[in-house]
């Protein structure tokens, strides 16, 4: 038992280095985990003895990789997609798999095994792919459509493949009647499922959710995926089945966010982990021999795929280029073609060679797609022999343009939450025009459909700031919080329209100096304007004349916030924000009669020199005084200070004579 945990923390130690090297180098963390794995594994370091142990952990990762794709799965976006995802995606799959087992058993390899490897290697990578091309603004263009019709009716074929891997280590004559047993057990099972999931788990997550734990919901969901699993393999099917009708059952319900969200940590921790164990099949010392194997296999996937995709593209009326590009998305392979590995090996369906061999084709493909991906159009233009359109809107943000010809003197909204949202509502009834973007595209997705103006995309992009009209625009609103990325639109905004109003949210007012050097017209940071209306109730409240109420807080603002800054923390409040920067606090120091700073002016004392402020000085039967430099403390005085916690805890320091 300590073996494998001692084993457990060098994966985990050993992943999060690897890991911070991979994301510094902007590469997926899929290969990094991959990468760690061939490190650690038996073919390098050696460090991991017991492998059973770990893939066993490991094929939970792979159970919870398949309950959050359920969640998901949409099968009123499947069946508005049909024409695509059924032309398109069954034709790759069909196509794919029939060339491969072909080839394969030309090759000589058996039936059973050239299917599973055809199944591998016809499958493309969701994850990176889709991951890529939101990166790059790309989802929504055709091409990213075309592409994504395709991973989903991959996604169902890998589910598809995970029902008969059980029943293909059933070899003999009896392979076809199997075959056809097992997936009539798949269907009544799914149809079990999906009763129990229409009419039973709606009413068990309502009971969950009225008790307000977030232990015992996730605790719910964790026994939902896990037992569904454990039925399919009763059943003598994949568990990964279960976990994935499990996670469909969900997801239709309003449930369905709140679970991806608290399975979300358990399934990349133990997803990765199998990632791991993947990259333990990987052994350098196998693969450096038949390396030319490797390379030849990764550069036949990609050019078949590529060209089997485009060719679809065409004998379905889409664009030579559209087609094309749509091809170099899905060229590699894909990491259920680990799973299917992975179970196949627990059958003893493919040998350690061969599977080394598969596995490091697919991590080879994986590897190049993130510069495929990006650089997809500039290769099909390439390829077709064409100059890419100098036109300033990029193909993919066609649509938005349109959508935005009519509009002038409009406002942009970038950033459509709450808060976006609730600025475009009073826009709307005051009858000013406006657009909005958005990074979240279940977000845009659910306001397309409600029929708003929104549009998924990075805002910090000048040519989706060109679509979005930002020539014609009257004012530009960036309503989250985060100064960073604010910092880059307004840069981007001030490149393309120098004279434009920008208006930013903000927390506090910490950044309101960068923000403004920047362009920025009024930040507005929602803090200290909540106390702001909070304490103009309070005072209307009091009958104080609404005049004297608007003067007051009008004055506050004018003097930049100076009385809200800072406050008094207690035991729960936080002393950093979210980045590791230190707050302003405000903290209050009695005096006691042995302090340095009885007797002294505050001037003599230099506090200036610590970063903190002297904000009052109160003295026992007196008000509270204005502090200047002659100020002379007194024992029993209480000193309030303002600054961050290091600046206020130096000036304590200097106070007191510590």
């Amino acid at each position: 038992m300590h073996g494998f945990f001692n084993e457990l923390v060098i994966i985990l130690t050993a992943s999060a280095l690897v890991l911070a090297v991979f994301y510094r180098l902007r590469l997926p963390p899929t290969l990094g985990y991959l990468t760690t794995g061939v490190l650690i594994g038996p073919g390098a370091l050696g460090l991991i003895d017991n492998q059973e142990a770990v893939q066993v952990v490991a094929e939970f990762g792979v159970v919870f990789l398949l309950f959050s794709l359920g969640l998901e799965f949409s099968l009123s976006r499947l069946l508005a997609m049909r024409r695509l995802v059924f032309g398109l995606g069954g034709g790759q799959v069909l196509i794919s798999t029939a060339v491969f087992v072909a080839v394969g058993i030309g090759l000589g390899l058996t039936p059973e095994l050239a299917l599973l490897v055809a199944a591998v290697l016809a499958l493309s990578s969701t994850a990176v792919v889709t991951r890529e091309l939101a990166s790059s603004g790309e989802l929504y263009a055709r091409h990213g459509q075309l592409g994504v019709a395709v991973l989903l009716f991959q996604d169902l074929a890998a589910v598809l493949f995970l029902i008969l891997i059980p029943a293909m280590a059933s070899s003999g004559d009896g392979l076809p009647l199997m075959l056809v047993i097992t997936v009539a057990k798949g269907l009544v099972l799914f149809a079990a499922l999906i009763g129990i999931g229409k009419w039973v788990l709606p009413r068990v997550f309502m009971e969950v959710a009225k008790t307000h734990s977030e232990e015992l919901f996730v605790l719910a969901a964790l026994m939902v995926a896990v037992l569904a699993a454990l039925l399919t393999n009763q059943f003598g099917l994949s568990m990964t089945l279960g976990a994935f009708i499990a996670g469909m059952m969900l997801g239709e319900s309003h449930f369905r966010h709140r679970i991806e969200v608290e399975i979300r940590p358990f399934r990349d921790v133990l997803l990765g982990i199998f990632f791991v164990s993947v990259g333990m099949l990987l052994v350098p010392a196998q693969l450096l021999p038949r390396w030319a194997t490797v390379v030849v296999l990764t550069a036949a996937l990609l050019l078949f795929k590529t060209t089997l995709v485009a060719l679809l593209g065409r004998w379905l009326g889409e664009e030579r280029v559209t087609s094309l590009r749509a091809g170099l998305l899905l060229a590699q392979g894909g990491e259920f073609g680990f799973a299917l590995l992975a179970v196949a090996g627990t059958y003893r369906l493919v040998e350690p060679a061969t599977a080394s061999v598969v596995a490091a084709s697919i991590v080879l493909s994986m590897a190049l797609t993130p510069l495929i991906v990006r650089y997809n159009g500039r290769i099909a233009a390439l390829v077709l022999r064409q100059k890419q359109p100098p036109t300033a809107v990029p193909a993919d943000l066609l649509d938005v343009t349109g959508a935005t010809s009519e509009l002038n003197g409009h406002v942009i909204i970038c950033g459509y939450g709450r808060v976006g949202q609730a600025v475009g509502r009073i826009l709307a009834r005051e009858g000013v025009g406006f657009v909005a973007v958005d990074e979240d595209p279940v977000r845009v997705q659910e306001a397309l459909l409600g029929g708003e103006r929104v549009f998924y995309g990075d805002a910090r992009r000048p040519t989706l700031l060109y679509a979005l009209g930002i020539d014609r625009a009257r004012l530009v609103v960036v309503s989250f919080t985060d100064h960073r990325h604010a910092l880059a639109i307004v840069r981007a905004v001030r490149d393309r329209s120098p004279d434009i109003p920008i208006l930013v949210r903000t927390t506090d007012d910490r950044y309101r100096d960068t923000l403004k050097d920047a362009g920025v017209t009024a930040v507005v940071p929602e803090t200290f304007e909540a106390s702001l209306t909070l304490a103009s109730h309070v005072l209307a409240l009091l009958n104080f004349p609404m005049e004297r109420v608007q003067r007051s807080v009008q004055g506050v603002r004018e003097e930049r916030y100076g009385v809200l800054r800072g406050y008094f923390h207690g035991r729960r409040s936080r002393i950093e924000d979210t980045e590791g920067q230190e707050l302003e606090i405000r903290h209050a120091v009695s005096l006691p009669d042995n302090a340095r700073a009885v007797g002294m002016a505050l001037e003599a004392l230099e506090l200036e020199k610590t970063g903190a402020e002297v904000r009052s000085v109160r003295r026992v039967g007196s008000e509270e005084a204005e502090p200047t430099d002659d100020t002379q403390l007194h024992a029993g005085d209480v000193v309030v200070l303002f600054g961050t916690a290091s600046q206020v805890e130096n000036a304590e320091r200097r106070l007191l004579g510590g």
